[in-house]
């Protein structure tokens, strides 16, 4: 197999398997059917999920650090077996035990979550050349995002047919069917490996390559890694609020009685975002494209109270997907090229957590807001401020400079 076709490969294996594994934003239609068909309470039902976002962001802390030591494959392969065999354990919990699907769906199915997520994208980006790792971290975890598309559907559809459990068993089988002969796909380029340059059109300006490898030790005492590591928190945590409120917003402010097909638009413009981000990333710049999606989203969350009617939604809700899909490109093509890809997957696994804080302030924001003022107002303009910070910050932020003292020891 060509360098080339093997790169396709890992590229194409590890956004199938992205795919199949992004079972957590089909959450919402499990835990509709965890309410209605067994008795549990809201707050019951949410508990799987999440304890599965904490954990996935802790695992992937983990597995960066792994990845770098046994390769993308061992770890990948793990985090894949552990979906499957978590939902296939889920399917075997009593219907009155709460704590038993955490433990199997939030603890088991989260793990293998962060496992197999951590490390398909620096796997394909060692595959490309520099120019191309916006493009190819967009549509690596684009397919994450993409699975709701086609799971909320199927799960609606399984649940109906056969019921929760069953919808575990089967949905974990396939999880392991499907996803696991793509893990032999994977693995990092052989030593020295130089991937080619593409062709430049007559005047075009090959983009600087960075031959920064700083371990996440050395990242961490870099200033540039604490304007990141805010500007992430702050800017995707309105993404996170509304993906995580978008029924009840639709519903309070439109009196969309079915705001189904939302979730749905909303994944497909979050993987748009993804892709189109990365894309415009290798073209306009890593910290133009972050400030292009902080300015939209600010703008988009400054206006949002105001979108009364389902059209104006719609739009508040392409515009929301969009905005936030593109930072889940950027922020990792942004560590690349300010640190390296030698130690790429410790690195992003540093500033992932950044996410994971994200995923408390979003829907901290929006339930203090609504348990105050009844109206989501109020989280929008917070929301607005905090992505107002992360373009100042924005504008702050240069590339890394390493001493060659530095340099050296890193290598």
């Amino acid at each position: 197999m060509s360098k080339m076709n093997k790169a396709v490969s890992v590229l194409i294996a590890g956004t199938c398997i992205n795919l199949t594994i992004g079972v957590l934003y089909a959450w919402s239609v499990i835990k509709k059917g965890l309410v209605a068909d067994w008795g549990w309470s809201n707050t019951e039902a949410s508990m799987p999920y999440n304890v599965a976002i904490v954990v996935w962001a802790i695992a992937l802390l983990a597995a960066g650090v792994m990845q770098d030591r046994i390769g993308p494959k061992k770890v990948i392969t793990l985090g894949v077996v552990l979906v499957g065999l978590g939902m296939i354990l889920s399917s075997f919990v009593p219907q009155d035990s709460v704590i038993g699907l955490t433990i199997a769906f939030g603890g088991i199915v989260g793990t293998g979550i962060g496992f197999a997520y951590a490390c398909v994208t620096p796997a394909a980006m060692k595959w490309f050349h520099s120019s191309k790792k916006g493009m190819v971290s967009g549509i690596t975890v684009g397919g994450f995002g993409l699975a709701a598309v086609y799971l909320a559907p199927l799960c609606t559809h399984l649940i109906e047919a056969y019921g929760i459990s069953k919808s575990f068993m089967i949905l974990g089988s396939a999880v392991l069917l499907i996803a696991l002969p793509l893990t032999r796909l994977i693995s990092n380029p052989p030593e020295g490996y130089t991937p080619a340059a593409p062709a430049l059109a007559d005047g075009a300006v090959a983009p600087k390559v960075s031959e920064h490898n700083l371990t996440w030790r050395e990242m961490i005492k870099t200033r540039q890694f604490y304007f990141l590591w805010i500007m992430f928190v702050f800017s995707s945590s309105a993404g996170v609020m509304i993906i995580g409120n978008l029924a009840s917003i639709a519903t309070d402010q439109a009196g969309i009685l079915n705001p189904a097909y939302l979730v749905s638009i909303l994944a497909i413009a979050n993987a748009s975002g993804r892709v189109g981000g990365g894309m415009l990333s290798d073209k306009i710049g890593r910290t133009n494209t972050m400030l292009l999606a902080f300015a939209v989203q600010a703008a988009n969350m400054l206006a949002f109270a105001t979108y009364q009617d389902a059209s104006m939604i719609l739009v508040g809700t392409v515009v929301a997907g969009l905005a936030y899909g593109s930072l889940m490109s950027v922020f990792p093509s942004t560590t690349a090229d300010f640190y390296g890809l030698k130690n790429y997957g410790a690195n992003y696994g540093v500033l992932y957590t950044a996410w994971g804080v994200s995923g408390f302030v979003g829907p901290l924001l929006a339930g203090l807001a609504v348990d105050m003022t009844g109206t989501y107002s109020a989280a929008y303009m917070i929301s607005a401020a905090l992505l107002g910070v992360a373009i100042v910050l924005g504008f702050m932020t240069k590339p890394v400079k390493v001493a060659p003292a530095v340099e050296a020891k890193a290598a």
